[in-house]
């Protein structure tokens, strides 16, 4: 007799693609067989990462629901067009998954975001209220670096932080930073910056981000997004979400500080705010066994 929980594993790594704007865009689902009350989730990956980093996640809560996760285009697995052709956007990224929610997962579903993959899913949530039920929110990308919030920074980092996208703008520079960046050395060592615990920063994750950044166009995506000062602030999305939020946070993000995800609290939207312990920025990720049974309740209830 097969193993169920084998069964699932095995399923949440197969890659499978729909077709997006002429685009070939990558996803993986699990629990497809699964008849349940509960709405499907969509799982919206972060930064430089792609579905490989729900691998810990999938098999749960496939127990539970249908559950989808997907490739932003520009990332993982998905075409990445050059920024003339699609320009990278949470709005462009937010028609993505709402067409995705409408076209593939055939019925409203949560969606569960980390890092901008939570701008993401509330961006989709305020452009098809229709298609969401409910968003969570983990480790949330605060933007610092967008526009409105660059003029609350003290001078010098306003400024530090204009002259490097500057340059960044040009394409040899970039390139030269990028093939820095993408260095498995690297990334292993901006991995364990995000991470608290070692052991989680595996070859499988340092893979996961290397292999789609030598895509040629990986480049542009990379300068695009790093000059990206424009687009909503998650305040702003909070503000007028249309359904309601729930926020996990990382106790020991360093790059989202979770003094300041605590905000997120005063938005009525937000029904509850949930500290995960001895986790980073990816705590999906680094502490499934906490995070897991926290989306499974989340998903049910």
């Amino acid at each position: 007799m097969p193993n169920p929980q084998f069964d699932r594993n095995k399923e949440a790594r197969v890659d499978r693609f729909w077709t997006w704007r002429n685009y070939k865009i990558c996803y993986r689902a699990a629990g497809l067989e699964r008849v349940s009350d509960a709405p499907a989730v969509v799982l919206i990956h972060g930064f430089g990462a792609s579905v490989g980093h729900w691998h810990k996640n999938m098999p749960a809560l496939a127990g539970v629901s249908r559950v989808f996760a997907i490739d932003l285009i520009g990332f993982g697995a998905s075409e990445k067009p050059h920024p003339s052709q699609s320009p990278y956007t949470f709005e462009t990224w937010g028609m993505q998954v709402a067409d995705f929610v409408r076209e593939v997962v055939g019925s409203p579903a949560i969606l569960i975001g980390n890092s901008i993959g939570a701008v993401v899913a509330m961006q989709t949530a305020i452009l098809a209220p229709e298609l969401v039920t409910k968003t969570i929110l983990i480790n949330c990308s605060l933007r610092l670096l967008q526009e409105q919030k660059q003029i609350t920074l003290p001078w010098s980092r306003r400024v530090g932080a204009k002259v490097m996208q500057n340059i960044l703008g040009n394409r040899a520079i970039a390139k030269f930073f990028f093939d820095l960046v993408r260095r498995p050395q690297t990334v292993r060592k901006i991995l364990k910056q995000a991470y608290v615990r070692d052991e989680a920063v595996t070859d499988e994750l340092v893979e996961m981000l290397v292999k789609p950044a030598q895509d040629p166009n990986a480049v542009a995506v990379f300068m695009a997004f790093v000059r990206y000062s424009q687009g909503p602030t998650p305040e702003e999305l909070l503000e007028k979400l249309p359904c309601s939020a729930i926020v996990l946070w990382g106790e020991k993000d360093p790059w989202e500080p979770i003094e300041l995800g605590r905000e997120f609290t005063k938005f009525a939207c937000v029904s509850d705010f949930i500290p995960i312990a001895n986790a980073g920025h990816c705590p999906q990720d680094e502490a499934p066994e906490l995070v897991n049974p926290i989306l499974i309740a989340a998903i049910q209830n």
